[in-house]
């Protein structure tokens, strides 16, 4: 890892690496067993202060822990020691798991801040100890949060494989990629009174660039938005005229009387979110005011909120009354240039009302439903299953999964084009492109000074990671 060496911590607050932090490292609150984590040059330390003799590097040892102050007792706890630089920070780490009560943790976070030079952890200050340190690249930490934040088996999987490193080896991998190109532009530049060498360069470097561009490209585009999906939910809005059934579908898929539905027209006037998980797949789901010519100021302003949601969605059921023979079609149609076609399901509602044969449906539609008596719903859900598991089926490269990573991976992509649509005979304008590129990946790891972003990325951690 490339850095300037230790930084100050979040917000100026954190001090340098030479200070040994300690915090609870499990969940707060009375509980079967409780571990406190200590990260610092101090650490091993703390064994013999507790415990009165030194442990095996690496082996759990059930140890009676005192208050060095008192020789009163604490707890029996398992103390684990992992001498750096093969542990989690990088440092030396020590570990005590003991009973979890709050008083005996109280006890031991006490005993602990009465050491000299230890002080308690600030949130994501492990974690960060391990980027300084070189353990673990950004992308890799932004993996380790979203693993411990994780409530599906897929946002498990997905930032499971980014916290051992699989984005980040694969930007990094582009990055080696942009410096072999930048190191011939730099000979060509060397020798530029040598034709020969000159074009010998061009061709190689034009081919690097161009596969480059081209694998970048497949990534932003194979991967769609599935890996932001995944980590903040698939957006799905329901939408159509007031009173076309859109709350009671929105009850029903929740399964709880989550809106309220009434024959009034125009009920729902703000956003109405319910939070589901569909075949291991996060999915916001969002109820929004009926669409129509309104003077109304309250159920305007729900209408344009409807719009920003439409706007934003991944998908969008679009509900349309059998009995409405007046649906205003050009909404529905320029939400669906917006989105693509594919992305907007037309669903005629209330299908216990129509008396035409259930099956005979205009080609237009693309399911029938009824939320009074079930009739389509699952269906209806079986089909969004599918539309899901497409989305997350196995990809051969990892995904991206935050706005962060988008924008530097475009940034990476435009500087590549500009290369390729220049002119060799500004070298030096072509080597620019070629460190911008680089750069934009390097910021992605943290290869290069992102000091503006740590605190953002680290503060999402609990106090002990």
């Amino acid at each position: 890892m490339v850095r300037s060496g230790p930084k100050p911590g979040l917000e100026g607050k954190m001090s340098v690496l030479n200070d040994t932090i300690f915090a609870l490292a499990s969940a707060s609150g009375r509980a079967g067993v409780a571990v406190l984590r200590i990260s610092g040059p101090k650490s091993e330390s703390v064994i013999e202060q507790l415990s009165g003799s030194p442990v095996q590097p690496r082996q759990a040892t059930l140890r009676l822990l005192r208050d060095p102050s008192s020789s009163d007792p604490i707890d029996r706890a398992l103390l684990c020691w992992f001498p750096a630089p093969k542990s989690f920070t990088g440092e030396d780490i020590v570990e005590i798991h003991s009973h979890g009560s709050q008083a005996v943790v109280a006890k031991l976070l006490s005993v602990l801040a009465s050491f000299d030079d230890f002080r308690l952890a600030e949130p994501g200050e492990f974690a960060r100890r391990a980027f300084e340190n070189g353990k673990m690249d950004l992308t890799s930490i932004e993996g380790l949060a979203d693993l411990i934040n994780a409530e599906t088996q897929g946002q498990r999987r997905q930032a499971l494989r980014q916290s051992e490193g699989a984005l980040g080896k694969l930007y990094e991998s582009w990055r080696e990629h942009i410096l072999t190109a930048s190191a011939l532009i730099e000979a060509m530049i060397d020798f530029s009174d040598e034709e020969d060498i000159i074009e010998s360069v061009e061709v190689q470097v034009l081919e690097i660039v161009r596969e480059l561009h081209g694998s970048i490209t497949d990534h932003l585009e194979s991967a769609g938005r599935r890996g932001e999906q995944m980590r903040d939910g698939f957006r799905m809005v329901i939408a159509g005229a007031p009173n076309v059934g859109k709350s009671s579908l929105l009850n029903v898929l929740a399964k709880r009387e989550a809106a309220i539905v009434t024959s009034e027209p125009g009920t729902t006037r703000d956003i109405i979110e319910v939070h589901l998980i569909i075949s291991g797949f996060p999915v916001l789901v969002m109820d929004t005011a009926g669409i129509r010519e309104t003077t109304g100021a309250v159920e305007q302003e729900g209408i344009k909120r409807a719009f920003e949601r439409l706007s934003d969605a991944d998908l969008v059921l679009w509900l349309i009354d059998p009995q409405q023979s007046n649906e205003d079609t050009s909404i529905l149609t320029s939400i669906g240039d917006a989105l693509g076609p594919e992305q907007v399901w037309r669903i005629l509602s209330k299908a216990d009302l129509r008396e035409n044969d259930p099956e005979d449906l205009p080609k237009e539609i693309d399911l029938a439903i009824s939320s009074k008596t079930n009739e389509g719903i699952s269906v209806l859900i079986e089909k969004i299953e599918r539309l899901l598991g497409a989305q997350q089926g196995l990809q051969s490269s990892p995904l991206i999964t935050r706005a962060r990573h988008r924008i530097e991976v475009v940034a990476a992509q435009n500087a590549l084009s500009t290369f390729m649509t220049g002119s060799f005979d500004e070298a030096e304008l072509r080597a620019e492109d070629l460190r911008q590129a680089a750069n934009a990946l390097g910021r992605l790891t943290g290869r290069i000074d992102v000091e503006e972003l740590l605190g953002k990325i680290f503060g999402e951690f609990c106090i002990g990671k």
